[in-house]
This record gives structure tokens, C-alpha cells and sequence, in this order.
């Protein structure tokens, strides 16, 4: 069987993919290699085409998801087609397929074949569609069919994988005894398999077969992203009992996976109050041996419908700069409606700048290094190095094109009173290190 990059990395060997994670990334092979052998780092990968590597984990630059998917309200496979592409298009890192209605296996090859992105999903979404459709009760879902399902979602080129293992017997009963929640549950594969658990009174089998799990993914080299099926719903809900009782599970889990040969990070947290996004990510990474962390917006309040790209971005910038890995956007129609393609649009670009905030602090040096490119010909007028340098130029120039100013067709804003041009003969050049005549003019 051919090695994963997990297990090729500490056998010592450096990989195509860790060749090209460390060009993206501007860093040494070497040290590339010894973050994949460490579980630290997780190399995505679509395995069909040659298309996209991506590389999560310490040290590297923060990445961003996009989902999309349907709901049993709207169901469209071009229009899933359509925002795939504009997701990549807007600067996705990765995909997330979450589909819940309609030919599922039909729509997962679609979005799979439009995109070179890697592409992850959730395998309970159709596990349970499946079994609603056959049983009319999710409780009725066959584990083993659940486990073969994995397997083909695998085998059509999946690169990322949430499984929700982290739900056991004994999360359940810290929620049970902690009594109550503002936010309830808001995971919809995770609340699926409490209630499997709960009726059928029986262990979780993606916990109790926890091995068998790891070794399909690791047949395909699929990362395995450990679900949090208990995130909080609400600020007032983070760091509570039931969802720190997962997050600590998940943590071993990813330590069990990894001395499997398999590729893994953690999932987390939802909804998470400004003060509270540091001391998550401190857990996470201390528990877990430093594996990739998967943030979940976070949303930093509630009340943002509407504009929680926003708020979303707001927490995202925190995340990226405490150390998260792979942020999953959120759109303005979060908790509305189900996103369309200006949404899509708008989530990844708002992800992307809040995750470029965060890093000009976690990589300070090289992720600052446009910023500061950009800083200078803003300086001095080089208006097409300026748009190189822009996290969206295209954006960028249309507003330019279309408020141009009337006297030099530059920025409108300040008209006469630019500070940068009335400075550009003096204090500019001064600041330049030019020799300036103190007595000229």
C-alpha cells in the first residue's frame, strides 16, 4: 500500500507535495517534512488531474474553506457547480461539499470534477439522507453501511474527511448534566448521532470503530478532520462542559490517528466570545500535540445575522493570529438562508483579508511582506504595483475605474488636499533617504 505523506514524512522522505507546500509557503523542505511527521502539519489534495496541494498546519500560512451544498429548500446542482467555482475563483483554499438533498453521490462528483481545490464533506450528511429516505428514521441508519459509504466517498477523490468521533456516551452525559444550553445544538450530523445514540442506546460507531475509520482514510491518504458535533451554538454556550469534554476526546483521537499513519487535524469551536478565542486555541494545540486546528468562523457574537461575514471575519483575524490553521468562511445569509453565489463570493473574500490579518502577526516577516510592498507604491503612485500586491486587485480597480479623480485619474478621495501628493517633494523624499536641499523652494 503507498504511504501516506504522514508516513512517508518520517520515514524521511520528502514528497512532491512537501516540495510544493514549502514553494508556496517560501520555507525549507526540511522543515516542512518534520511538521508532516510530526502530525503538525496536513498535506489536502484532490488526487485526480494534478490539481491543488495544500498544506495546514504550524508555521504555514492560514487557509481558507468555503462550504456550500444543498438543503432539502433548495436544491440545484449547476448552481452548486457555479458557487465550487466562484469559491475558488474568490481565493478558497479548500472546499467543503456538505450536501443534504438530491442525487448526493451525483453532486459530490460534479463539484469534485469542477474544481482543483481539495474537497472535503461530512459522510453522516448522506448517511442519514440515505436512511430517511429508505427508513423514514435516522435511527434506523446500519453502521456498516456508514463505513462502506466512507469508503466511496474516499474512493471519488474526497481529500478531507469530518468525522464526528468525538461524540461518545460520555459527552452526551456531560450535556445531560450540565443541564442546559442558550444555543442548543447546532452540528446537524452531530445532533443526528446523539439522537442514533440515544435511541438505539448504543456507543457512537465512528468512536467504538475509531481504528476502522482511520485505517479507509489512510487507504486513500484522506485527512481525517475530527468533527465537533458539540460546538457551541451561542457565545454563552462556549467552553462549557459537553463541548470541552469532545474537544478533549478529539485531541487523543487525533494522537490514535496519527499513530495510524493518518493524516489529521481537530474541529472546533462555533461560537466563541473575543476573550475566550486564545484560551481555545491554547487547549487545542497543548492537548493535541500542535495538530492543525479547523476553526468554525468563529462568530464572536450573535446578533450579526445579516452581517456575519463580518463577524465572522472579526473572530477569524483572532483565530489566524492565535495560531488556527484553516478557517471555514461564513456568508451574510448565516442563519437566513441558504448562501448563493454573491454570498459565496463575499464569505471567501472576507475569510481571506481577516486570515491576512492574523498572519502579518503569526508570520510576521513574511506574511507582512506585500503589505509593506504595497505601503511603498501607494507611497509613490505606482498604481499597477499597487493592484499586484492587492488581495483582490480585480475588486480594487473597478472602483478605482469608476470614481477616478478629474485632475489625474488617481484616487478620488482627496482631491487637492492628498497628503501624499502635497508631501511627495519634501517629506517623502526625506523619508526615502533622499538628500533634500532644506533651503530650496
Amino acid at each position: 500500500m503507498k504511504k501516506t505523506q504522514l508516513e512517508a514524512a518520517r520515514a524521511g522522505e520528502v514528497t512532491e507535495e512537501i516540495r510544493e507546500v514549502a514553494r508556496q509557503e517560501g520555507i525549507d523542505e526540511e522543515t516542512v517534512r518534520e511538521r508532516v511527521a510530526a502530525g503538525q502539519i496536513v498535506i489536502a489534495k484532490g488526487r485526480f488531474n494534478g490539481k491543488k496541494v495544500v498544506g495546514i498546519g504550524k508555521g504555514l500560512s492560514t487557509k481558507i474553506n468555503a462550504s456550500i451544498g444543498t438543503s432539502s429548500d433548495v436544491c440545484d446542482i449547476d448552481h452548486e457547480r457555479r458557487k465550487a467555482r466562484i469559491a475558488e475563483e474568490s481565493g478558497a483554499d479548500t472546499l467543503m461539499e456538505l450536501s443534504a438533498a438530491g442525487d448526493l453521490d451525483a453532486i459530490r462528483k460534479a463539484v469534485l470534477a469542477e474544481v482543483s481545490l481539495p474537497v472535503g464533506n461530512v459522510p453522516l450528511y448522506q448517511a442519514f439522507c440515505d436512511t430517511i429516505k429508505k427508513c423514514g428514521n435516522p435511527a434506523k441508519l446500519d453502521p456498516e453501511y456508514l463505513f462502506d459509504l466512507i469508503e466511496r466517498q474516499c474512493a471519488d477523490g474526497i481529500g478531507f474527511m469530518a468525522i464526528h468521533c468525538g461524540i461518545n456516551l460520555f459527552t452526551i452525559e456531560r450535556m445531560e448534566k450540565q443541564g442546559y444550553r442558550y444555543g442548543g445544538l447546532c452540528s446537524k450530523g452531530g445532533t443526528l448521532m446523539i439522537q442514533w445514540m440515544l435511541e438505539n442506546r448504543r456507543e457512537n460507531p465512528l468512536y467504538e470503530q475509531f481504528d476502522r475509520v482511520c485505517d479507509i482514510l489512510k487507504k486513500y491518504d484522506t485527512v481525517l478532520s475530527l468533527g465537533n458535533g458539540i460546538r457551541a451554538g451561542a457565545i454563552h454556550d462556549s467552553l462549557d462542559r459537553a463541548q470541552m469534554a469532545e474537544l478533549i476526546l478529539n485531541c487523543e483521537l487525533a494522537e490514535t490517528g496519527r499513530g495510524r499513519g493518518c493524516q489529521t487535524m481537530v474541529e472546533g469551536p462555533g461560537h466563541v466570545p473575543l476573550d475566550e478565542i486564545e484560551a481555545n486555541i491554547v487547549l487545542q494545540k497543548k492537548m493535541s500535540g500542535d495538530a492543525p486546528y479547523y476553526m468554525l468562523g468563529p462568530l464572536p457574537c450573535d446578533v450579526g445575522a445579516g452581517w456575519d461575514h463580518i463577524t465572522a471575519a472579526i473572530g477569524a483575524a483572532h483565530s489566524s493570529m492565535y495560531g488556527a490553521d484553516l478557517i471555514c468562511y461564513i456568508t451574510p445569509a448565516e442563519h437566513l438562508a441558504l448562501p448563493n453565489e454573491e454570498d459565496v463570493a463575499v464569505g471567501v473574500k472576507c475569510a481571506r483579508l481577516a486570515a491576512h490579518i492574523g498572519d502579518v502577526v503569526k508570520l510576521r516577516g513574511r506574511a507582512d511582506e506585500r503589505d509593506k510592498r504595497l505601503s511603498r507604491d501607494r507611497r509613490d503612485f505606482l498604481w499597477s504595483r499597487q493592484f499586484d500586491n492587492l488581495l483582490f486587485p480585480d475588486d480594487a480597480r473597478v472602483i478605482l475605474e469608476s470614481r477616478k479623480s478629474l485632475s489625474d485619474k488617481g484616487c478620488s478621495m482627496c482631491g487637492e488636499f492628498c497628503a501624499l501628493k502635497n508631501a511627495a517633494v519634501s517629506l517623502n523624499a526625506y523619508l526615502r533617504g533622499d538628500k533634500v536641499n532644506p533651503n530650496a523652494g
